[in-house]
């Protein structure tokens, strides 16, 4: 069985790389999502950078209410 990893990320550009690769490496981990919550660091440029490494890796961000 496959299951999804939902990542939420604010703000957490130190912890993520280390977090969706901790994901991925899980043979059960059938995708990653990733929602950005408008982080103001260079979190969202990181997530993109996974999402075109690896295709099971789905960035969003969240636009508000």
């Amino acid at each position: 069985m496959k299951i999804s990893v939902i990542i939420p990320v604010y703000n957490a550009s130190i912890f993520l790389d280390k977090s969706i690769q901790s994901a991925l490496i899980q043979q059960q981990t059938g995708e990653v999502l990733l929602i950005d919550d408008r982080s103001s660091d260079d979190s969202l440029e990181i997530c993109k950078r996974w999402e075109m490494k690896d295709s099971r890796v789905k960035v969003f961000v969240n636009e508000g209410v």
